[in-house]
């Protein structure tokens, strides 16, 4: 059996959290550790450890995430210049094993990073 992470405990309602938007697939959540002005969290609720970890099963649920974002950016109001990050493992700076997506914005971001 897999870990609880905080990310579940969030999900499963044992740890309170800013909830932005919830559907039957995911959940948005503020950052409390925020990287811009505007960073939140959208965390599906299969416990995926990491984006590398995906099936081919986990297409739908991809796509649905993705379209979400960019919802949830309109619905925030950023948009129109908004940045996703995916981190996929210790040494890409994910801490948190359980997938999940930032969306940063609110400050111009560098031109030099991809």
């Amino acid at each position: 059996m897999t870990e609880e992470t905080i990310f579940t405990k969030i999900i499963n309602g044992d740890i309170p959290s800013d909830t932005i938007y919830e559907d039957e697939h995911c959940i948005c959540i503020r950052d409390i550790a925020p990287q811009a002005p505007t960073h939140l969290l959208v965390i599906p609720r299969k416990p995926i450890p990491k984006l590398a970890d995906m099936t081919p099963e986990d297409k739908p649920l991809l796509g649905h995430l993705m379209l979400t974002i960019g919802n949830i950016a309109q619905q925030v109001g950023v948009g129109d210049a908004f940045r996703v990050v995916i981190n996929n493992g210790a040494n890409a700076g994910q801490t948190v094993f359980h997938l999940h997506f930032h969306i940063l914005a609110g400050h111009p971001f560098s031109e030099g990073l991809v």
